[in-house]
């Protein structure tokens, strides 16, 4: 028989124990839910009762998973895949940004307990700002960039599909596009590449309901930060567990991902959101195809935006330079 595939999520808030729920429920493999004790709440275990409230799913929808919540990074020994959704959440008002500073801290620090605990794993990062974190996780581990990506397309690709079906009136099924670059406002949508069941968008909605779409997909994160006071956690974790469910199965799947860029679409040395095909070494091709001269300038600026946040990165911690 073989083995089930050992999944373990640092962050126990919203988006790490929401992965773990959805993991759980497509019966991925074992599940481990890590977090850090919380010095005001010292009797408290929250991954713990996290993973026993999930535990007490099993019977009604049927799923056999091994599930752990532990405050000890000698648990995630031996994962397939580590999910890292560990970081400060974004509050209104502060961008991406002003994340930075602290969220490296944190990425740096769960980053060398993956490369002392679990040395094989791929991992994901879902931290934010996604692509300087992704970043962090590459230097701190110093995995290969293979087993080193970041959810982000996977996401603004649903935001995206979700808008379009909204405003057309049918199923999100049918809804099929692509973008590329940075997470969020930076995010380089393709109309000309979206379509409906085969028929492109630009036959069904006039530009301008196509680029309000295009918009909201952008700032789809800020619009749901303003309603609830708190980063979105549903999507980007489904997002994240299309990905690890690529990998576990081998499924090969070509999903926008924050991958390392070695000359594809013109640029090196960054991870970026662009299609690859995801299966059981990672990332396994960066699947490149040509972009106009407008939408190369769009990704191009996407990109030197990247750039930008892995400058302060590199200034702030000159070790990961």
């Amino acid at each position: 028989m073989p083995k089930r595939a050992k999944i373990s999520i640092i962050g126990a808030g919203n988006v790490g124990a929401t992965c773990a729920h959805w993991a759980a429920q497509k019966e991925l493999g074992d599940i481990v839910l890590l977090d850090i004790p919380r010095p005001d709440a010292p009797d408290q275990h929250m991954p713990k009762g996290k993973m026993i409230d999930l535990g007490c799913c099993a019977p009604i929808d049927g799923f056999d998973s091994n599930l752990t919540g532990t405050f000890d990074y000698a648990d995630i020994a031996g994962s397939d895949v580590v999910v890292v959704t560990a970081g400060l959440p974004r509050k209104p008002g502060m961008s991406r940004d002003d994340l930075i500073q602290t969220n490296v801290k944190i990425v740096k620090s769960v980053s060398e307990n993956i490369k002392q605990h679990a040395p094989d794993a791929i991992v994901i990062v879902v931290s934010n700002p996604l692509d300087a974190m992704v970043y962090t996780a590459w230097k701190a581990t110093g995995f290969p960039t293979n087993r080193i990506m970041g959810q982000a397309g996977a996401l603004d690709c649903a935001r995206y599909r979700a808008f379009i079906a909204w405003e057309l009136g049918v199923s999100v099924e049918d809804v099929q596009a692509m973008l590329l670059g940075g997470h969020g406002d930076d995010m380089v949508p393709f109309p000309r590449l979206t379509s409906v069941h085969g028929i492109p968008v630009t036959d069904l909605l006039p530009e301008d309901k196509i680029t309000a779409c295009v918009d909201r997909a952008k700032v789809g994160g800020g619009e749901i930060v303003k309603l609830m006071g708190t980063s979105a956690y549903y999507a980007p974790a489904l997002g994240t567990i299309q990905m690890v469910e690529a990998i576990v199965k081998d499924k090969k799947r070509i999903i926008p991902s924050a991958v390392y860029l070695d000359g594809h679409f013109g640029h090196k040395d960054l991870f970026v959101g662009v299609p690859a095909m995801l299966g059981k070494d990672g990332v396994e091709r960066v699947v490149e195809f040509k972009l106009t001269e407008d939408e190369q300038r769009l990704f191009d600026e996407s990109a030197s935006h990247v750039a930008d946040l892995v400058a302060v990165v590199k200034n702030l911690f000159p070790e990961l330079a």
